[in-house]
């Protein structure tokens, strides 16, 4: 998982489906070939200096996570194996597939295509990060009595990063720019339908306990994740995009859990404590990073995969 080039933007001679902050997505008929990059992003803005490894890390465990679920969770992708991908450029009509291979082989995925649901499917385990600070304003902190969030019902008293007292699902809206903003419930049913909404929920709900029962004895707790669903072109429901990674999810280490407090996490903290120091505006363009803020990130991301999928 080290060593490579970082890779921070791909140009395949093949039709461009999306290039997101991360992905790069190029079409092949009835498939698509997700590529991950090293890019990085914090406080919305791509920044310039990728992570070296990170989208290694990103489809390396995606697709650990695929694999562990697939008895019973249908899923978007095909393969990850080089053999898979270059026999796909090769139908495209890329005739020398290998001259590729050093860009793409360990961060592809050959994928199905699907039509995404149009939310984002939260499930978090403990009080972090946005729910944190929406607890706090509604004075979960300062008092005994519950609070209700987004049609939840929360105990009070609750301190920063403590445990819930069982993992609960905050459904938020998918934003092309800027934050996903968090929804209730009965605003995931307008947007997609009761059934969908509650068998989404169920999915969510499994998928994150299984994960927390797999992470926890390797020294991870998985504070909170989101996860994509999609249709086939059938019409049944599969997990698609990234799954449980460090970019998708809150890593803590169980051994420096201390409720209480903000916990040092498996994924950009270097990034965003380095910018905070600096006083960037948060508006592009982005600073440069130093290589010790790039090497103790990229390594944050290599210990996250070891933990899990080694």
């Amino acid at each position: 998982m080290e060593g490579r080039q970082a890779i921070m933007e791909t140009q395949l001679p093949l039709p461009l489906h999306a290039r997101g902050k991360v992905r790069d997505t190029y079409q092949l008929d009835d498939r698509l070939l997700m590529i991950t990059t090293d890019r990085i992003s914090a406080f919305d803005v791509v920044l310039p200096t990728p992570i070296p490894d990170k989208g290694r890390v990103l489809t390396g465990l995606s697709a650990f996570w695929f694999r562990h679920f697939e008895s019973w969770m249908p899923r978007h992708l095909i393969s990850t194996a080089w053999n898979a991908i270059a026999e796909a450029l090769q139908q495209a009509g890329i005739a020398e597939p290998e001259a590729y291979r050093p860009l793409l082989e360990g961060r592809t995925m050959l994928v199905k295509r699907a039509q995404p649901f149009p939310v984002e499917c939260v499930v978090r385990g403990y009080l972090a990060g946005s729910l944190w600070k929406e607890y706090v304003e509604a004075g979960g902190a300062t008092g005994d009595a519950p609070v209700e969030l987004h049609g939840i019902r929360l105990p009070g008293g609750l301190r920063e990063s403590d445990r819930l007292p069982q993992p609960i699902f905050t459904p938020a809206t998918k934003a092309q720019v800027g934050h996903d903003e968090n929804i209730s419930f009965e605003q995931m049913v307008a947007i997609i339908g009761e059934d969908n909404a509650r068998r989404l929920r169920e999915l969510s709900l499994r998928l994150y306990l299984e994960a927390v029962e797999h992470a926890l004895p390797r020294g991870i707790i998985i504070a909170d994740t989101k996860f994509e669903f999609g249709r086939d072109s059938e019409g049944h429901i599969m997990l698609i995009d990234e799954v449980l990674t460090p970019d998708s999810s809150r890593f803590w280490d169980a051994a420096l859990y201390q409720p209480g407090r903000s916990q040092p996490s498996y994924d950009k903290q270097f990034v965003r404590d380095y910018l905070e120091s600096i006083g960037w505006n948060k508006q592009p363009p982005a600073p440069p990073l130093p290589p010790e803020v790039v090497q103790k990130t990229a390594e944050k991301y290599r210990e996250a995969y070891r933990r899990l999928a080694e």
